[in-house]
Parts: C-alpha cells; sequence; structure tokens
C-alpha cells in the first residue's frame, strides 16, 4: 500500500516529462524478464508527454529472441508496436509509439544511411549532416536512454542520442519496478538539459 502511494506521489509531482525515451537492454536482460517490456510499455501510458519508447536488444544473434517475440508482440495490444528484428519489420497496434530494435547497431545504421546517400549520387562534397539524418533507418532522438544492470552503453542510435540525458540503475533489468521508472523520470525532470552548449 505505502509503494503504491509514493508510486502516486511521483506521477503526481511529475510535471516535465522526456518526449521520447529509450531503453537499452542486452539479450539477457530480455531473456530474465521478458515481460518487463509490456509493463514499462503500460506504466509510460500513465505519463502525459512520452510520444514514443524505444528498446533496443543487444545480440549478435537476432534469433537468439525468437522464444520473446510473441510476448514483445502483445505491445500492440496497447501501443503502436514497430518490431525490428534482423531484416524483419513489423508495425500494428496503435497508440503511444513503441519501437523494439533487436540486434542493429548505431554503426550499421550510419554506415546504411552514407550508403544509400552514395547510391543516390551524391557528390561527397554536397553530404551534410541534415542528409544524413534524413537517410538514418530509426527516426528517433531520445530525450532520455535508461541502462539497467553493470553493462556499458550499445552504440545504437549513436547519431541521434548526442544529447541524450543518460540515466543509470545498478540493478538487474528483472527488477525493475514502476518506481524506479518514475524515480528515472524524477531525476530527468531535475536537470537542466544544454543540448551540448
Amino acid at each position: 500500500m505505502i509503494h503504491k502511494i509514493y508510486e502516486y506521489l511521483l506521477l503526481k509531482n511529475l510535471t516535465t516529462a522526456p518526449s521520447e525515451i529509450c531503453f537499452m537492454l542486452t539479450i539477457d536482460d530480455l531473456i530474465s524478464a521478458p515481460e518487463r517490456i509490456y509493463d514499462i510499455v503500460s506504466w509510460s501510458l500513465e505519463v502525459t508527454g512520452i510520444r514514443m519508447v524505444t528498446f533496443h536488444i543487444d545480440t549478435e544473434d537476432p534469433t537468439s529472441c525468437e522464444p520473446f517475440i510473441e510476448e514483445i508482440r502483445k505491445i500492440s495490444q496497447i501501443a503502436h508496436l514497430h518490431l525490428h528484428q534482423d531484416e524483419e519489420y513489423v508495425e500494428a497496434g496503435k497508440g503511444l509509439c513503441v519501437m523494439v530494435v533487436i540486434g542493429k547497431s548505431g554503426r550499421w545504421e550510419v554506415t546504411e544511411s552514407i550508403r544509400r546517400i552514395a547510391e543516390e549520387g551524391v557528390d561527397p562534397c554536397d553530404v551534410t549532416e541534415e542528409m544524413i539524418e534524413e537517410h538514418l533507418t530509426f527516426r528517433c532522438a531520445p530525450d532520455l536512454i535508461i541502462k539497467t544492470g553493470g553493462s556499458h552503453l550499445t552504440d545504437f542510435l549513436i547519431w541521434q542520442s548526442v544529447y541524450s540525458e543518460l540515466f543509470f540503475l545498478d540493478m538487474n533489468w528483472k527488477f525493475f519496478r514502476k518506481t524506479d521508472f518514475l524515480r528515472a523520470l524524477r531525476d530527468y525532470q531535475s536537470r537542466t538539459r544544454r543540448f551540448g552548449a
């Protein structure tokens, strides 16, 4: 009961939520608690201001996530799911935009962007930052990146996350609770974003 009251107070005092949030997970995180992704999406629906939630699952073998795909697809019951798994893309549901990306790296994405520009016959001297951004696979710019456990961040969204706020938790993914989620949002609210200035 006390825990619920604390969650209520945290949520009530949130006035500035991040528009876009990204969670960076390992394959071990997914294996330990695949249902947590759905939980976080449902918690996000309660927060005014959140427009997009992204989950990146770091793995060199996208097929390792196969046993958990049905659990991930349940998200489409409450939100608009965009699922990227290897070369497969699935879109389903309505509402809050939720992107789940399995195995793609930031270096791969930037390389693909440059390759597409080259295929269009653009002179290298005419390539701009804006042009690279327009050719990126993932059109998002997370305000907040959340990482649980002791592992390091991946290079996912390396271009888009240059001004993102980072929030690290020592606890493992399977122990991540709604309270921890709301604390991360509260921490974000207390920061002064400088956007590289």
